[in-house]
């Protein structure tokens, strides 16, 4: 939904307009209180609610995480073993 009130403030402008009107979005106060409200939102919708699913979000969120730590070293060997005519 954020993101549609984005578009359709972008949409008519020209492309060098662009720089600044995001300089003035993208500011640390901004940031700071985006996330707070989503940190706000989530408590409520979850938390508040007794709700499992924090719990799958921390279990699903660490596999992905561990994930992309050993992506580097997972293409590192399938690359050698390309070379020395492995799988």
């Amino acid at each position: 939904m954020a993101m549609r009130g984005f578009y359709e403030g972008i949409k008519n402008m020209k492309v060098r307009e662009l720089p600044a009107l995001l300089k003035q979005k993208l500011t640390i106060d901004n940031l700071k209180t985006s996330v707070e409200r989503g940190l706000d939102n989530y408590h409520a919708k979850y938390i508040q609610t007794s709700s499992v699913d924090p719990l799958l979000h921390v279990c699903f969120g660490g596999m992905a995480l561990s994930y992309l730590i050993a992506l580097p070293e997972e293409r590192r060997h399938l690359e050698h073993a390309k070379k020395h005519g492995g799988h």
